[in-house]
C-alpha cells in the first residue's frame, strides 16, 4: 500500500518544479505544415456514411494536371463527419469533405438544383421537382462523382484563392470564385475521370 504522504510532484531543478507530464501540443494538420497533404478519415456520424475512401482521393488527385502547384500549403484533406446543410468546407491548409447521408437520395432547393443542373445531367442523376424542391436520386457512384468533381474541387478552389492572395491568410474572393474554379476544373478532367472511376 502506498504511503498517503508520498510526493507525486516531479523533481525540482534549479529551484523550478518540473512538469510531470509532457504538456507540448501534439502536431496536427491544423497547426503543422506537411510536405504533402495527408488524407484523414473521421467517423461519419449518425445517419451518415463515407462513400469516398482514401484511395479514391489519391486516384482523383492524380488526375489534376497542376496538383504539385495546387498542393502547396495544403496540409490535409479530411473525410469529415456529415453535416445537415454542408457538403464540405475549407479552413486554411485543410479541406473537409462531409460524409454523405445514409439514404442516398437528396432533397435540394430549386436554387441549388439550378446552379448544378448541368453537372447532374452529365452525371445522369434523375431529379424531379416536388413542390418547392427537387428530389435527386443519387446512386453511390454518382454521389461519389459529385463529391469529387464538384465538392472537392470547390473546396480546392477556396484553397487556391487563399494561396493566390498576397497575405495567404484567408480566401478573399469567396464562394463565386470557388464555384467557378470547380466548374472549370471539372470540365478539364472529365474525360480522365471517366477512365478511372465508374459512373
Amino acid at each position: 500500500m502506498r504511503s498517503p504522504n508520498r510526493k507525486s510532484t516531479p523533481r525540482v531543478i534549479q529551484g523550478r518544479v518540473q512538469k510531470k507530464n509532457n504538456w507540448t501540443a501534439s502536431p496536427d494538420y491544423y497547426t503543422t505544415s506537411y510536405a504533402m497533404p495527408v488524407v484523414d478519415r473521421k467517423r461519419p456520424g449518425e445517419g451518415y456514411r463515407h462513400l469516398l475512401k482514401k484511395r479514391d482521393i489519391d486516384d482523383f488527385l492524380a488526375l489534376l494536371p497542376d496538383w504539385p502547384e495546387l498542393s502547396k500549403g495544403l496540409n490535409a484533406i479530411v473525410l469529415a463527419p456529415g453535416e445537415y446543410d454542408m457538403d464540405g468546407y475549407h479552413v486554411p491548409g485543410v479541406v473537409h469533405l462531409c460524409a454523405w447521408d445514409r439514404e442516398l437520395w437528396r432533397e435540394l432547393t430549386a436554387k441549388h438544383f439550378e446552379e448544378h443542373r448541368d453537372l447532374f445531367a452529365r452525371l445522369g442523376i434523375p431529379c424531379e421537382p416536388i413542390e418547392d424542391y427537387y428530389l435527386c436520386k443519387f446512386e453511390e457512384s454518382t454521389a461519389r462523382a459529385y463529391q469529387l468533381l464538384h465538392v472537392l474541387l470547390h473546396e480546392l478552389g477556396h484553397h487556391h484563392d487563399l494561396m493566390t492572395t498576397r497575405s495567404r491568410r484567408w480566401a478573399s474572393r469567396g464562394e463565386s470564385y470557388a464555384e467557378q474554379y470547380a466548374l472549370q476544373y471539372e470540365a478539364r478532367i472529365w474525360e480522365q475521370y471517366l477512365k478511372v472511376f465508374d459512373l
